[in-house]
């Protein structure tokens, strides 16, 4: 479906090239077509075009040019290998992925990352603090605006997880939630139109994302984790796609009493 109207439509653009790169369509030397027939190739204006061509040249796949001749637009200078190739894969695949497993992986990561860094902090000074978590603030801040559209609000959300992965600083952690990360976004914003109302939603996960900084700044690496379960398992079941989550600890179940002994009927 053409996304043209989507504010990350480049991500269409991406996901078509690095698809191409894997499999060998495109190899070191060949030509990207011009950015007018690759935005019509793919239903997407040209802004996202050239959004996604900065990706890959940051990335050090592309290298692009201005002018007409020859070596003008965007040529490929280097084929994705070891961990950048295992990382496009993933992000080539995840779009196929079920969503529940996408849930359950994002629980067992998020929810160790959580703790790890809880745990971490709490042997570290208030300065190494500040410095580790000073996106992930950032980023809530920004999320308090309230001109946001729920899609531009979920982007942060999914960028503010990232972060704490990368304060923790697990490079194989932050490689796969990278990976998954569109993923997360579309089931998320899909859901949006099952919400009761947006709002409450949005005012809800503004506050469980600080709850889960305030378990993090505290050292207490068990609460930030069932913060982090309870955050994304319940955003899940509000969506209907899943049932209301579970602590991430449980406590166990209690012993059954036990079975009457026979007598005479009263």
């Amino acid at each position: 479906m053409p996304m043209s109207d989507d504010a990350r439509a480049w991500q269409l653009v991406l996901r078509s090239v690095e698809a191409d790169l894997l499999s060998g369509a495109l190899s070191p030397g060949d030509h990207l077509p011009g950015e007018r027939a690759l935005a019509a190739e793919l239903g997407v204006g040209r802004s996202s075009v050239r959004e996604a061509l900065r990706v890959l040249e940051v990335l050090g796949l592309v290298r692009t040019a201005t002018g007409s001749g020859p070596s003008s637009g965007a040529i490929i200078v280097s084929t994705p290998r070891g961990g950048m190739s295992a990382l496009l894969r993933l992000q080539v695949a995840a779009s196929g992925f079920d969503v529940s497993d996408i849930v359950d992986t994002r629980l067992v990561l998020e929810t160790a990352v959580a703790a790890t860094l809880a745990e971490a902090l709490a042997d570290s000074s208030d300065d190494v603090d500040t410095v580790a978590l000073s996106e992930s603030d950032a980023l809530l801040n920004a999320m308090d605006d309230p001109a946001l559209t729920p899609a531009e609000f979920l982007a942060l959300d999914a960028r503010f997880h990232l972060s704490l992965a990368e304060a923790a600083g697990n490079q194989v952690i932050v490689a796969t939630m990278a990976g998954l990360r569109d993923s997360i976004e579309g089931y998320a914003v899909a859901g949006v139109p099952t919400l009761s109302s947006w709002s409450d939603t949005a005012a809800r996960l503004a506050k469980e994302h600080r709850g889960i900084l305030d378990a993090i700044r505290a050292g207490d690496g068990a609460a930030a984790r069932s913060a982090v379960h309870g955050h994304i398992a319940g955003y899940y079941a509000e969506i209907g796609l899943g049932s209301a989550p579970t602590p991430a600890n449980p406590a166990p179940a209690p012993a059954p009493a036990p079975a009457p002994t026979e007598g005479p009927i009263a």
